[in-house]
């Protein structure tokens, strides 16, 4: 790393959301900036007066175009400054007892200080996306705190989420540091274990946000019929026959995600007459399911992100109607749906008009008594309202 001071200043007024210590500038509020400043470097930030800001990693493809490291002056953007940020955020774990399940995210990226870094824990095994130019540009030293700390047996990367190329970085997946994980790694939530493909399957192999709400489901399902879609490996599912339900169906599109789901019931004790894997579209399953009137107690919808970009939201929209109202149309009277978007742009105030409209042309009478988010291990900076994608609501159906 260079030693060379880089510079920006921002248009007058455009300092307001930095001194509410939100952490990206936009392109469109700076004036002025140094030339040939390398992808990722880290830069001062001053306002028009000529007040300095903060100090941010720059990224010249994106229309984030700086990133916020700190907004402490004295504070040097290096090692010291990664190692402390990455143990802040592993005692924070500490604090909820995310550190006692051998699945947990270790760092949420703006909201722990370190904009574009996921790294989650699985036993043994670190797993990362870098998924912006900073966090690329200092991957090196942020992999050495990393290992120092916690000494993995291997640490996974999978920076394979489309958004590095908005950062003008390529996908990239492998070993950083190690051994490489096993097909299948084991994991604990509580007294129940999980099988997770780190390097195949989705995110970083698993929906850690999921977490506290697989075990809120579970106590929600005793003596009940439960209807699991987008199950992918099937927790949802899981935590349901663990809690006592009667049956359950995982409907998914992946056959692969269908048979480490079977693998996984197995593995808890569970692969019995209950559970039934359907492979297949979700939309076009419950259209089927419609016609042959078939019923369930409760539904679980966890579909993946249906907008990707603002240009979608409306599309994303229709999408979540359409599998909402097919669903309330197959709950049984005094059922459930558990319905959730992971969509960022999918406000919860939108997610809830569009579950209403949903509930009121499917004719039946619907009441929202549980509001879901993320696990306490995916905390929300409450300068970075961005940072709450996960919503999920609980329905009782009349």
């Amino acid at each position: 790393m260079n030693n060379v001071m880089h510079s920006c200043v921002l248009k007058k007024d455009k300092e307001s959301s930095v001194l509410r210590k939100h952490p990206w500038i936009f392109s469109g509020a700076i004036d002025r900036i140094s030339e040939d400043i390398p992808l990722g470097a880290t830069l001062d930030v001053f306002a028009q007066s000529g007040t300095w800001l903060c100090k941010g990693a720059y990224s010249p493809q994106s229309q984030i175009r700086i990133r916020t490291w700190t907004f402490d002056p004295k504070v040097d953007v290096g090692n010291d400054f990664f190692a402390a940020r990455i143990a802040k955020a592993h005692e924070y774990r500490s604090t909820v007892h995310a550190v006692t399940d051998s699945a947990y995210r270790l760092i949420n990226g703006e909201s722990d200080g370190l904009p574009g870094l996921i790294v989650d824990v699985y036993g043994q095994f670190l797993v990362c996306q870098f998924l912006a130019a900073g966090v690329e540009y200092f991957k090196d030293t942020i992999i050495a705190n990393l290992v120092e700390k916690f000494s993995p047996t291997g640490i996974y990367e999978r920076s394979d989420a489309d958004v590095r190329l908005k950062e003008g970085l390529q996908p990239r997946c492998g070993v950083l540091y190690g051994e490489s994980p096993p097909t299948v790694i084991d994991v604990n939530e509580g007294e129940l274990v999980y099988l997770v493909d780190v390097v195949k399957g989705h995110k970083t192999g698993m929906y850690l946000d999921q977490k506290e709400n697989r075990k809120r489901v579970g106590t929600l399902c005793e003596g009940k019929e439960v209807l699991n879609c987008f199950s992918y490996t099937g927790g949802f599912g899981l935590a349901a026959l663990v809690g006592g339900a009667t049956r359950v169906v995982n409907l998914d599109a992946s056959e692969d995600a269908l048979t480490l789901a079977k693998l996984l019931y197995e593995r808890n004790g569970v692969s019995d007459s209950r559970a039934e894997f359907l492979c297949g579209d979700v939309f076009k399953v419950l259209r089927n399911f419609r016609n042959e009137a078939k019923s369930f107690d409760c539904i679980i919808l966890d579909p993946p992100k249906f907008a990707e970009s603002r240009v979608q939201l409306e599309g994303a929209c229709r999408g979540y109607k359409d599998i909402n109202l097919l669903a309330f149309k197959l709950i049984r009277a005094g059922g459930m749906l558990v319905t959730f978007s992971c969509s960022g742009l999918m406000v919860t105030e939108l997610f809830q008009k569009i579950v209403a409209d949903a509930a009121l042309d499917s004719g039946k009478t619907v009441r929202i008594v549980e509001r879901l988010f993320a696990s306490a291990d995916h905390p929300v900076g409450t300068a970075f309202p961005e940072g709450t994608y996960l919503k999920g609501f609980v329905c009782h159906v009349e």
